[in-house]
């Protein structure tokens, strides 16, 4: 017999309240649901955006600061590095004073960057600011995965799980059509990219802004009120008792997803943060030709991950990560050995769909794995420790790439050229590897209905309390674990 952790992989079939399955739940949603969903659609899309304007411009930031692309890199390493902050600040705001006006914040905050990008003169002050970046973009993802799932029925949670994901391979093609289009007509070359992504960033917030509290903090509040509501300072003294209380009843959790999620960056980061260089350099692209591929990867990525997330709904979300990563490991060749333009486009397409497939799992997983009063904070802080682990993806890229070499023909001249094309497949297949493991052993609270929890201020919550609500109704999410359907209804 297959031990417990596999047979797991796939969850006791979800039990719909009402009978209500993806379709009537789509219908169901409001304008309000919807529009909270889009804004935190779109602020993954303001940060992903930013980050690969730096990624799609290393070559043209080489030649005007006069440093190589492996030193250009380093300024992505210091934006994975310093998000971890950022979740952490913005991540507790969210979890004590809501997700509103934190959301609305960390957008201003990157806006401001992103001009101060724009204006940098020397390499020092480029990395400085990239830096700053990094506090800014760590911060938005738990507050845009909370604000986008928490407020959509179970039965849509795996679907917008994978659309809200998304916004990462949306902000990268956006991207990718302003470097292609509007970038070569501008006199002001790569700011062009900082000032498109300030105008976005600054749109989102106060779109963000006009949108009311997620329902969570409301009726908490609306709860505290009807009882006489504590004073700010004793929310605070609250919310400190209930995360130390969360940490020792979670720290294993909390590091089984530091872990996933150090994989996770590894396989997101090594597969596109030095794709486009690949392609130039290795491949002997142009740049308008690469842009071309990453676009069609992008893609790639935007359907897989809709598609992965919806599956996630039906077969677990473990099992669609893995079966996600299998395809990831079976397109490699493909993305590396092939010469034309069309074969590596294709290859581009299929990894990324592998990739992004398994990532669009990632917000319900984390957020369902979550103790559930903590569902910007816990998230968003593992997901930046593990970029933070991550961080120097680009950077091994890159000094691998100095160190094994191979030779094109560019215009009837050979040319000694960095090998990245065995760089990123091996690395990319031992990150595979080690997913599919930690994927495999990892908890899964699927459909898990972690809106009934109680809020961070409240008391409980670090116990994973549920509101009160029927007799008879579990006092804490975690009871439901393990329990078989019967049990569960």
């Amino acid at each position: 017999m297959a031990p417990r952790f596999i047979q797991s992989l796939v969850p006791r079939r979800e039990k719909r309240h009402n009978g209500i399955g993806v379709i009537p739940a789509l219908r169901s949603l409001t304008f309000l649901q919807l529009l909270q969903f889009i804004t935190g659609w779109l602020a993954w899309t303001c940060d992903a955006f930013d980050f690969f304007s730096v990624s799609l411009s290393v070559n043209t930031l080489a030649t005007d600061f006069n440093k190589k692309a492996g030193e250009i890199t380093t300024a992505i390493t210091l934006t994975l590095l310093f998000r971890s902050i950022g979740a952490v600040i913005f991540g507790v705001l969210s979890d004590r004073f809501g997700r509103r006006w934190p959301l609305v914040a960390n957008l201003l905050f990157c806006c401001t960057i992103e001009i101060g990008t724009s204006f940098v003169q020397t390499f020092t002050q480029f990395l400085a600011v990239r830096a700053l970046f990094g506090v800014a973009m760590g911060g938005i993802w738990g507050l845009a995965a909370s604000t986008a799932l928490e407020n959509l029925p179970v039965e849509l949670r795996g679907l917008g799980s994978g659309i809200v994901q998304q916004g990462y391979a949306c902000g990268y093609l956006l991207a990718s059509i302003v470097n292609l289009t509007i970038v070569p007509r501008s006199s002001h070359g790569w700011r062009t990219l900082f000032w498109a992504a300030a105008c976005l960033s600054s749109s989102t917030a106060l779109l963000r802004a006009l949108t009311p509290e997620s329902a969570v903090f409301l009726r908490a509040k609306a709860v505290q009120k009807a009882h006489g509501a504590p004073d700010t300072a004793q929310k605070t003294k609250i919310f400190i008792k209930e995360t130390k209380a969360m940490l020792r009843s979670h720290w294993k959790r909390c590091i089984y997803a530091v872990l996933l999620m150090t994989g996770f960056n590894f396989l997101s980061h090594g597969s596109q943060d030095l794709y486009p260089t690949y392609l130039e350099t290795s491949k002997g692209f142009s740049t308008h030709a690469a842009t071309i591929a990453n676009m069609i990867g992008n893609c790639g990525a935007i359907s897989g991950g809709a598609i992965a997330g919806w599956t996630s709904q039906y077969i677990g979300r473990r099992l669609t990560i893995v079966l996600c990563i299998l395809l990831v490991g079976a397109f490699i060749p493909l993305w590396i050995l092939p010469t034309s333009f069309s074969a590596l486009a294709a290859g581009a397409f299929c990894v990324q769909f592998g990739v992004q497939g398994a990532w669009g799992v990632v917000p319900i997983q984390l957020a369902e794995m979550s103790p559930p009063a903590f569902r910007a904070t816990f998230p968003g802080v593992a997901y930046q420790l593990g970029n933070m682990v991550s961080a120097a993806s680009a950077q091994i890229e890159a000094i691998g790439g100095n160190n094994l070499r191979t030779t094109i023909v560019e215009d009837g001249v050979e040319k000694n050229v960095p090998d990245y094309a065995t760089v990123q497949g091996i690395f990319i297949g031992v990150v595979a590897i080690y997913l599919i493991i930690i994927t495999i052993v990892g908890p899964e609270n699927h459909a898990a209905h972690f809106e009934a929890a109680k809020t961070a201020f409240e008391e409980g919550a670090g116990r994973d309390e549920m509101e009160e609500g029927e007799e008879g109704k579990p006092r804490s999410i975690r009871e439901l674990d393990g329990k078989e359907e019967d049990e569960v209804a």
